[in-house]
C-alpha cells in the first residue's frame, strides 16, 4: 500500500493549498471560497482510514430545526462527506476513506466536493440561522454610514 502521507503531501504540493502539518498523522488545510471566503479542513489518517472535517458555520442562533432539516435533505446528494453537528451545536462536513482509496484523484473529488458543499451551503445556513442578527448588523451599518458591501448577498432579508 502506498503511504497516505507521501499521497496527501504531493496533492497538497501540487495544487498549492495552503496547508500545515499536525503531527505526523494530521494536516490542517485552508480551501479559498466564493461566498463562504475560506473553509478550514482537517485530514486525519487513522490506523485503517482517512477522517476529513471541515467546519461550515457555528451553531444557528435561530430556526435550528429548519437548519437541522435543510442539512438532512442536502445530505442525500453529497459525496464522500456528510453535515453534522458537534456537541455544541456547530456544523462540519465530516467523512471517512479508506487508506486503500487515498489517491491524488480521490483527494481531488473528496476536497472539491468539501469546497462546493461549504461554499454554496454558507449562505442559506446564514439566512436560515442568522436571519435577525444579519437585520441588526444592517441597521448598525446604516446608522452609522459603514459599508454593507459584504452583507449586499442578504439584502432581500431587510428589504
Amino acid at each position: 500500500m502506498v503511504d497516505p502521507r507521501a499521497v496527501i503531501e504531493d496533492f497538497l504540493d501540487s495544487h498549492d493549498i495552503d496547508h500545515e502539518k499536525s503531527g505526523e498523522q494530521s494536516y490542517l488545510l485552508t480551501l479559498p471560497g466564493e461566498k463562504k471566503l475560506q473553509t478550514h479542513v482537517a485530514l486525519i489518517i487513522g490506523e485503517h482510514s482517512l477522517s476529513i472535517n471541515a467546519f461550515v458555520i457555528r451553531k444557528p442562533d435561530e430556526n435550528s430545526a429548519l437548519v437541522h432539516e435543510w442539512l438532512l435533505r442536502k445530505n442525500a446528494a453529497t459525496y464522500s462527506v456528510a453535515f453534522a453537528i458537534n456537541e455544541v451545536g456547530d456544523i462540519y462536513l465530516v467523512g471517512r476513506l479508506p487508506l486503500t482509496t487515498v489517491t491524488e484523484q480521490e483527494l481531488d473529488r473528496v476536497l472539491g466536493a468539501v469546497l462546493q458543499y461549504s461554499d454554496t451551503s454558507f449562505n442559506p445556513l446564514l439566512e436560515m440561522g442568522f436571519a435577525s442578527a444579519i437585520r441588526r448588523e444592517w441597521a448598525w451599518r446604516v446608522s452609522r454610514g459603514e459599508s454593507l458591501a459584504n452583507l449586499k448577498a442578504f439584502e432581500h432579508l431587510v428589504s
